[in-house]
Formats: C-alpha cells, structure tokens, sequence
C-alpha cells in the first residue's frame, strides 16, 4: 500500500483578500494543486522523495504567483538573487544555491549541487555557470520579473523613505516556496526556493539555502520547510530545532512545530513551515493571515488553503 505524503507551501506573505481578483485567486490555487499533482505524481510511481519535493517546487517557481523563480522579489539594485536547496532524508545528502541570477528553476541548481557528492553549496556567478554546465536552464532576469514585484519594490523603497517600514504587509515584504514529502520506502526530503524579501540588500541570504534552518530532512524523524523572515530562522536553526524536538524529547510533529513558530513570537515577523513526520504526519501552522499551502494524504485525498480556509480539490489516487 502507498503511505505516500506530500505537503507544501507558497509563503505566508499572502496578499489580502481584495487586492487580488476572483480569477487570480483560482489561479493561484490551481498553481497550487498542480505542483501537488506533480509531486505526487513522482510518489504514486513508487518515486523517492527527493524527486517529489522537486517537481513540486518547480511548478511553484513557474507560476507568478509566488516568490521563488518567475515572479522572484527584487533587491534594492532592482536585480533578482535567487536562493534554493533540497535535502534528502534518506543520506543527509543536500545541495543549495544562493544568490544565483539566472537560474530558470533553482531547485535543478541546488539538486544538481546535491547529486556532485562532493558540494553542498555555491554562491552568485559560480551558482549560476555550475548549473549551465549541469544541464539547468538559465534565463535573462527580464523572465523572473512581474508587474506586481516592480510595484512591491517601488512601494517599500516609499516605506524606507517615509518611514513606515512597520506596516508594510508581509505581500510586500517576503514570500517563498517548498515543499515536503515521505515516500512509500519511508524516505524523507524538504526542498525550498525563494527570491527572498523586497528590497533586501544584495548578497542577503536567507533561511532557504541554509540546511538545518529553512530546509532539513531526516529519515525517521520528519521533512521541513520553511517561511518567513528567514534572519531568525538561522538563529534559531528551525528544521533542524524541529526534528530535535520530535527525536530527543518525543514531541508529536503537532507540538514541535507549533513550538518551535511560539519561540519566534517574541520578534513579531511573519512565520510558517510545513512538515510531514516518519508516521506521514502533517503540520502546516503559521502565523499570518495566510499562507499558501496544500497536501495530499496517503488515500490520495488533496487540499489546498491560501487564507484560513482549506479546501478540497479531489483525491489523486494512491
């Protein structure tokens, strides 16, 4: 029997009901449910894990809707610096890729990085010719820029100016993708990509390409990934804090994650994860408006949520 789990996320820098139309929020969602398919797609074939988180996170990075390939935010030069990594639970083998700047797909970069055996990460330039020379499509950053990312760029600059930096929503700020998974061997492996926050300084990083922080994956224990203001995320080493939690102390998936997003309230920054466990287990907290994220259970059965509601979108098959 498939015990195959898949969960993932789009960020939790989600746009207010109203500034998006009827139609844009179906596309979102329709994005969402066909990176679920793609990835469960790898996993009903009797897949690994690490290629599931893959193809699911790659659909993400195509779609506009999310800040991770096309549709990355823009640093304050006004260019893309891309971030990715994946991890594969089964050999705590990763690869990661950091301020790269034309990359199609971040994910390929970073899993090509994994499958070396011999790195586990590679910065700007470097990042970028290593994937070329690996097969991974690279583009001109014309292709990751939208409309919507010059308006965000151009709204927190007014912030910085005027001062009220504060309010700005997380939709400004930040956004990223990933993805988890647990296939039917028992393996494990997280995968995240982000063009990190709006008017980020260049050459910022992340909790994204940071193994242990915004992606970790450990076979018996669980698969995490990561959103959010991703400075505390490496202070308080967050995948990794999770399946320390769950081995060493336990916790249920449940009362790690929510514990591990409770220590980063004291900082007052927008926050979420999702993560499946050893068990196929799913936990999806965060602590903003919404985040975009959906799963498929065993059964096949699949949903997907952007606000406070979640909503079935069929079952996949198992």
């Amino acid at each position: 029997m498939n015990q195959s789990v898949l969960a993932i996320h789009g960020g939790c820098g989600v746009l207010a009901r109203e500034d998006l139309s009827d139609a844009e929020w179906r596309e979102a969602r329709q994005h969402l449910t066909e990176a679920l398919r793609a990835g469960w797609a790898v996993l009903t074939r009797g897949g690994r894990a690490v290629d599931a988180v893959e193809a699911a996170v790659v659909v993400m990075e195509d779609s506009p809707h999310f800040n991770a390939g096309h549709g990355a935010a823009l640093n304050h030069d006004g260019l893309h610096e891309l971030d990715a990594s994946i991890m594969d639970g089964a050999t705590l083998a990763a690869g990661a890729i950091v301020a790269a700047q034309r990359i199609r797909n971040p994910v390929k970069a970073a899993r090509a990085i994994l499958e070396s055996g011999t790195l586990a990460m590679l910065t700007g330039p470097s990042a970028d010719l290593y994937a070329e020379a690996h097969g991974v499509e690279l583009v001109d950053q014309s292709y990751f820029t939208t409309e919507r990312r010059r308006d965000a760029l151009a709204s927190m600059i007014r912030r910085g100016q005027d001062g009220t930096l504060a309010s700005a929503s997380e939709a400004e700020k930040h956004g990223t993708v990933g993805a988890v998974a647990l296939d039917r061997d028992g393996h494990l492996a997280a995968a995240t990509s982000t063009g990190g926050y709006t008017n980020k300084p260049a050459g910022r990083v992340g909790d994204s390409p940071i193994i242990g922080a915004g992606t970790y994956a450990r076979d018996g224990v669980c698969a995490v990934s990561g959103t959010g203001q991703g400075e505390y995320f490496i202070r308080h080493v967050l995948g990794h804090e999770i399946a320390s939690r769950i081995a060493y102390l336990g916790e249920s998936l449940a009362t790690a994650t929510d514990t591990v997003l409770a220590d980063l309230a004291p900082y007052r920054i927008g926050a979420g994860l999702v993560s499946v466990d050893a068990t196929g287990h799913v936990a999806a907290p965060f602590n903003t408006g919404g985040m975009f994220r959906g799963w498929v259970m065993a059964n096949g059965d699949a949903s997907v949520g952007i606000h406070a509601e979640i909503e079935p979108v069929g079952n996949f098959g198992s």
